[in-house]
């Protein structure tokens, strides 16, 4: 199975090589190329004589990323000394993972699944223990791993729909490969069900919860925001095709509720002058947060469509919110985090679209967020302006929910400790 595995992989490498080379910008060319080939640029002498151990973790791209940065940082309080090497695929999972982790990790392309690769950079790594983010699973990297007697571990598991429906048709191939990892631990009941359909050992599935629960936001008050004189609302990480729909139903608003301010936060900063140009149109007031002068605190905003075309404030901005409208679920994207406005205690409504979110069905079912649509929007944003009753009701639930489901990641840590041998946790 696993020869036969090989050579479609070597078949497969040697046509999308090429693209998948020359794609990357050239300063990253050359240690792509070194990396995939299991030449990692990390040094090999990082581990000291005093029991300190080494942690692998492996994150395909930016979510997993950004969970791995949550985990990492968290296991770093209790074993401040270990060292960490995290894995991505994409240029972009690579980049957030050295942002996020600068000081903390040595940050590196996985290798190709091939035994040669995989092998060079398990003997450069060495590590005691592999952490999976998700589901990201590659036979020869695990089987490799496993005959070196090293712990791989499935951390913050899920298996969708679709990679359960496809894992089932190809589970003569996988079945091996799973049981071949010592840990998984998984979100919810659901996840673990599948699991064990699929053929893993009972006792191997633990359900420790999401990280995106661990959601820490940082505690700042912004200057600017103190000038808007509300109520506001939130358009938090919006794509393409959902700026326009929002803008038409705010424009309603205003009518019914003079002073009301808007501020909308485009997911991608190369879509910040778009969205200006899109502002620009509908012939409202509207200010660019870059151009907001912080000293300048003493004048109100009100009525005000404000473009955040900032990175790294949202998370704080929230705070300030009346209502949040959740991006990326108008479109079939598949949402973007509502738990950040959770944890400010702020009525969320996301879109028909938040199939990445499987959790929002219990803050459906728990009052604690609103499903809308486009055609829904004005009137559901429209009745919580006018009750703040039912804003400060359905923020409550969502705060309690959050504070409810939080501990995966300490929950992990222990299941790594136990794999390490260690009495730590």
């Amino acid at each position: 199975m696993y020869l036969l595995y090989s050579l479609l992989y070597i078949l497969a490498l040697l046509l999308l090589f090429p693209s998948e080379y020359f794609k990357r910008p050239r300063h990253l060319r050359s240690i792509w190329l070194h990396e995939k080939f299991g030449y990692p640029q990390i040094s090999s002498s990082s581990r000291g004589s005093d029991g300190n151990r080494t942690l692998w973790v492996h994150a395909v791209s930016v979510g997993e990323a950004v969970a791995a940065a949550t985990f990492i940082r968290e296991y770093l309080v209790t074993r401040p000394h270990d060292r960490i090497v995290v894995s991505t695929i994409t240029d972009t999972g690579r980049a957030v993972a050295a942002k996020q982790l600068k000081g903390l990790a040595d940050v590196i392309y996985l290798p190709f699944d091939l035994p040669g690769p995989v092998s060079r950079v398990i003997k450069h790594i060495r590590p005691d223990v592999m952490v999976i983010m998700e589901t990201e699973l590659w036979p020869n990297l695990i089987k490799t791993l496993s005959l070196s007697r090293t712990p791989v571990c499935l951390l913050n598991g899920r298996i969708s729909d679709n990679s359960f429906n496809n894992y089932m048709k190809i589970k003569w191939l996988f079945k091996p490969v799973l049981d071949m990892l010592d840990v998984f631990c998984v979100q919810n009941e659901s996840y673990a069900t599948r699991l064990k359909e699929i053929g893993v050992n009972p006792e191997k599935v633990n359900i420790t919860g999401s990280f995106k629960f661990d959601v820490k936001v940082k505690d700042e008050q912004l200057d600017w925001a103190r000038r808007l004189s509300g109520p506001v609302i939130i358009a938090g990480s919006t794509h393409k095709g959902e700026d326009e729909i929002v803008l038409a139903v705010y424009k309603r608003l205003l009518v019914e509720h003079p002073g009301l301010d808007l501020i909308i936060v485009p997911r991608h900063p190369e879509r910040f002058d778009d969205v200006w140009t899109l502002i620009l149109k509908e012939s409202v007031y509207c200010i660019r947060r870059s151009e907001l002068a912080e000293e300048d605190l003493d004048s109100e905003i009100s009525s005000a469509v404000i473009l955040l075309d900032t990175v790294g404030e949202l998370s704080m901005i929230y705070r300030v919110a009346d209502i949040v409208i959740m991006g990326g679920s108008f479109i079939p994207h598949g949402g973007q985090n509502p738990l950040e406005p959770a944890y400010w205690g702020k009525p969320v409504l996301c879109g028909p679209h938040m199939k990445n979110f499987p959790f929002i069905k219990e803050f459906y079912d728990s009052n604690a967020a609103i499903e809308t649509s486009s055609d829904k929007l004005y009137d559901d944003l429209n009745a919580l302006l006018g009750s703040s009753v039912m804003r400060d009701e359905i923020g409550a639930n969502a705060k309690a929910l959050l504070e409810d489901n939080r501990g995966a990641v300490g929950r992990a840590i222990k299941v790594i400790g136990g794999l390490m041998g260690d009495s730590y946790v």
